[in-house]
């Protein structure tokens, strides 16, 4: 019985923890395509933010015709993938960044999926039982999220309107929370 009291107050200071985290600050939108909002640069790239603006923070939201996406600087480098995860829709703005196998990968917040930033593939840690003696190792998925395509021009960050003639597991989620964004969360 003492168990039991135990595991419930553990999972009810986690709920007020989570609920703590989700409603503390949010990354903010710093542009949408809606009418009026966006800023167009060189050949219909959509400017997102300065170069240096960005590395400050490390990373920063944005939508792209209500399209959420989130740009990191890690590293050295710029990357920008849809913000919400292929998996069930988790928030990867708010995710952490590991190396995993040489490969810098957000994680996601809600389920711990692991997506590399340089070409959105999903990876899990899985074994081969036919191997003599079976060791763990980080296998592809597939891509499953939607990477977006970034151009440095004069200091300032722009990114490409995503080709929708090619299908990410990603899509589903990005469309869903299109309206709503953060608000849409639903967790």
């Amino acid at each position: 019985m003492l168990d039991l009291i135990i595991l419930s107050i553990h999972f009810f200071i986690c709920f007020l923890i989570s609920i703590a985290i989700w409603c503390g600050a949010k990354d903010a939108d710093l542009h949408s395509s809606g009418i009026g909002t966006a800023e167009m640069g060189p050949d219909g790239l959509i400017f997102i933010g300065k170069e240096d603006d960005i590395k400050k923070s490390g990373r920063v939201t944005a939508k792209i015709d209500g399209r959420e996406i989130v740009v990191f600087y890690h590293e050295g480098k710029f990357h920008a993938l849809d913000s919400r995860c292929y998996h069930e829709g988790g928030p990867l703005c708010q995710g952490e960044i590991e190396d995993i196998d040489g490969q810098a990968c957000i994680v996601c917040p809600w389920h711990k999926f692991k997506i590399t930033l340089e070409t959105g593939e999903g990876l899990y840690e899985g074994i081969n039982p036919l191997e003599p003696s079976p060791t763990p190792q980080w296998q592809s998925k597939g891509v499953k999220q939607r990477i977006h395509k970034l151009t440095i021009d004069n200091r300032s960050i722009y990114v490409c309107p995503p080709d929708l003639s090619v299908s990410f597991d990603s899509d589903y989620f990005a469309e869903k929370y299109k309206t709503g964004g953060e608000l849409a969360m639903g967790k």
